[in-house]
């Protein structure tokens, strides 16, 4: 735990988006297991790993850490494992590149609640992103006509929604240890996955599959990036968490052939490009706060 702490955010941050990058390879491995056994074992096995986290850093104070969170915590957690839910279901019923480049609309969604629930402003040039980002979801989701991949298109929104509320949860109550939250939005999900499978035991590489996706890609993802966020301006952060979008399609690509459809990536490039826009803007805010 100690060489992970001495380690760069930046660094952290990148490793955390490279493992969460593997998200879409892994689910779209599964052989026999249904989308919410995936959902089940995936959450289990994420669950654990963030309690195992929590008992090396809190130690005998890990059950006051749940305590402290408190109600914030608890309704954090709640509307993550919505998020977590949604992921699953895009990455199993869409492309791995269209979930991706939907995901990385957080930033917006950022803006948007930021002017609804804490009366920040949005400039112009936030305004210009956000309509060059709905032109791209309009192009994706446009050209997915099979209800499927509609659906999952649909679904993949949960992310950046649920991420973006939890931000503002964050911003609310600064003070509040998020990582608890995670592992309830674990449990959640996996009591989720549980009720809506008609059975929970699947074959031993399917098992082994949501082992990797709850302990390596999802838990060291979440834990990496919870690390790397507290020495790391934000503005670097989602900078340098949009490696996912970009990494995700090429593991897809390369392993399983997943070929994204023309207007998937002429969407996907053009939501990257809006978002790229409003981390500008984020970093000439920052420069001029900095400066004044």
């Amino acid at each position: 735990m100690n060489i992970i702490t001495k380690l760069p955010g930046p660094l952290l941050i990148f490793l955390g988006a490279l493992s969460l990058s593997f998200g879409g390879l892994i689910v779209k491995s599964f052989e026999g297991a249904t989308l919410w056994q995936i959902l089940f074992w995936r959450s289990l096995f994420f669950s654990l790993t963030v309690l195992a986290f929590l008992i090396l850093s809190y130690k005998k104070k890990t059950f006051k850490s749940f305590y402290e969170s408190g109600i914030p915590g608890v309704i954090g957690g709640i509307v993550l494992s919505f998020g977590f839910c949604g992921y699953v279901f895009a990455m199993y019923n869409t492309t791995v590149a269209n979930t991706n480049f939907i995901i990385s609309l957080q930033i917006l969604f950022l803006a948007i609640f930021g002017y609804f629930f804490l009366k920040e402003k949005i400039s112009a040039i936030t305004l210009v992103s956000i309509t060059l980002a709905m032109a791209g979801v309009l192009l994706m989701v446009g050209n997915s006509l099979t209800p499927g991949e509609l659906s999952g298109n649909l679904a993949a929104f949960t992310m950046p929604i649920t991420f973006a509320v939890l931000i503002m949860i964050v911003r609310k109550y600064p003070t509040v240890d998020m990582v608890p939250a995670q592992f309830v939005a674990g449990i959640c999900s996996c009591l989720i996955g549980f009720l809506l499978s008609s059975k929970i035991m699947i074959s031993p590489n399917d098992i082994f599959l949501g082992f990797l996706a709850g302990f390596f890609q999802v838990g060291f993802g979440f834990i990496f990036i919870t690390i790397g966020a507290r020495t790391t301006p934000s503005a670097m952060v989602g900078i340098i968490m949009l490696s996912e979008s970009v990494l995700g399609p090429i593991w897809a690509f390369l392993f399983v052939s997943e070929r994204p459809s023309t207007f998937g990536l002429i969407g996907g490039a053009i939501i990257l490009s809006a978002v790229l826009l409003q981390f500008y803007t984020l970093l000439d805010k920052n420069k001029k706060n900095v400066s004044n």
